[in-house]
């Protein structure tokens, strides 16, 4: 493994994450970000994984230990150094700051679940009128399309907590965090026709992380915060509840004598296409306070004849504003000059999507390889073809 040389200049290759968006993890636009690649070894003591199970009770990660006098210097130093590197991070909540102590390897891990919620939350949106477009040179990420309460925030509150818990499970099965490793307790089970094996990924540890760091900054005493605990918590389930048995046989001349299974998280793509379906069935709630001994506020449907939203699905307080026409304010780019597709009657059409104002068609030149050969020996030989094919864009 590489390392990296601590004291020398570096120039900055971790990209800006979010401040208003994922988990909420945010390195503010003109101060230097953390390159966690330079914490060069990994002795930061915590808590080990079977002491993170039997003192994890109450659903929240044990708070990692200072190392003891014993350590030698330069365990100290690096201890120091982690210290102040989380302690730098002035939009982390005080619990989030105790976790960004638990290991070096952290901030990677944050960094790969925000990657990985954009893109697919892009994907997903693709067609729709918001497409999850981000806002360059600023450090909230979507503009100020997140402060409606919205069912596109309900959808990416939830999206970043699945991410992050997906991430976390998978970073623990690589053996890329100290805290965690393979679930051991799927071995406690003992099934008849087949035995555990493998390495089985813990999404209970991916889910505890997510909902100890994501929730830290959710007020339940506000009407947001309520959502936002609702939606992370619906993310988070619906990783949990795909997640897959996966077998091998093996035996002489390709019996099945000895079959071996082990769980494994599924695509985050499936993840997404679950939420993309919660979305559309998103529940439109309002806060109601029930005075039974104690103040306690639930979610109920804004009309008394709708359905109970469960703990799978997704909520929201607000209608949607206008993502037809450019607002820079909240950072919508409107839909004008979007391709859309003529022939469609879903959100990718042209009626849908131009929001009535109409579209242009503009033929276009496409080159593409066709009538491809293999010559002998050793190339493929192809020709050029040339064909001209519509282009719908909206007004």
């Amino acid at each position: 493994m590489r390392q990296r040389n601590c004291g020398a200049e570096e120039k900055d290759d971790m990209p800006h994450l979010p401040k208003h968006f994922l988990f909420p993890l945010a390195l503010n636009r003109g101060r230097r970000p953390i390159n966690v690649l330079c914490f060069a070894c990994s002795a930061l003591a915590g808590l080990n994984r079977e002491q993170f199970l039997k003192n994890n009770k109450s659903g929240n990660l044990a708070v990692p230990r200072v190392p003891s006098q014993a350590d030698n210097t330069s365990l100290e130093t690096f201890t120091t150094l982690q210290k102040e590197s989380c302690h730098r991070l002035e939009y982390l909540v005080e619990r989030q700051k105790q976790l960004c102590l638990l290991s070096d390897r952290v901030l990677q891990v944050l960094q790969t679940g925000a990657s990985q919620a954009v893109e697919e939350c892009q994907h997903q949106f693709r067609h729709s009128r918001w497409n999850c477009s981000t806002v360059a040179n600023s450090t909230d990420i979507f503009g100020g399309v997140l402060k409606f309460k919205s069912r596109e925030s309900a959808f990416v509150h939830a999206l970043s907590s699945a991410a992050l818990a997906h991430a976390v499970a998978r970073a623990c099965s690589r053996g890329e965090l100290n805290e965690c490793s393979c679930d051991a307790r799927v071995r406690k089970r003992t099934p008849r026709h087949w035995q555990w094996g493998g390495c089985s990924e813990d999404i209970r540890y991916g889910e505890v992380f997510s909902r100890d760091f994501v929730d830290a900054k959710e007020d339940k005493n506000t009407d947001e915060g309520l959502m936002n605990l609702h939606n992370n918590e619906a993310g988070r389930r619906a990783v949990r509840s795909r997640m897959q048995r996966v077998c091998k046989c093996h035996g002489m001349s390709g019996s099945c004598s000895v079959r071996v299974c082990w769980r494994r998280l599924p695509q985050l793509r499936l993840v997404g296409d679950a939420l993309t379906n919660r979305y559309e069935g998103a529940s439109h709630v309002k806060v109601v306070d029930r005075k039974r001994g104690k103040n306690i506020r639930k979610l109920r449907p804004i009309h008394a004849d709708m359905k109970k939203p469960n703990k799978t699905d997704l909520v929201y307080l607000e209608e949607s504003p206008d993502y037809c026409e450019p607002n820079d304010e909240l950072g919508i780019l409107g839909t004008r000059g979007r391709t859309c597709n003529r022939t469609s009657a879903g959100l990718d059409g042209c009626r849908l999507l131009c929001c009535g104002r109409g579209y242009q068609t503009r033929v276009q030149d496409h080159e593409e390889k066709c009538r491809c050969r293999f010559v002998w020996c050793c190339r493929v030989h192809c020709e050029i073809c040339r064909y001209k094919r519509d282009h719908h864009v909206c007004n």
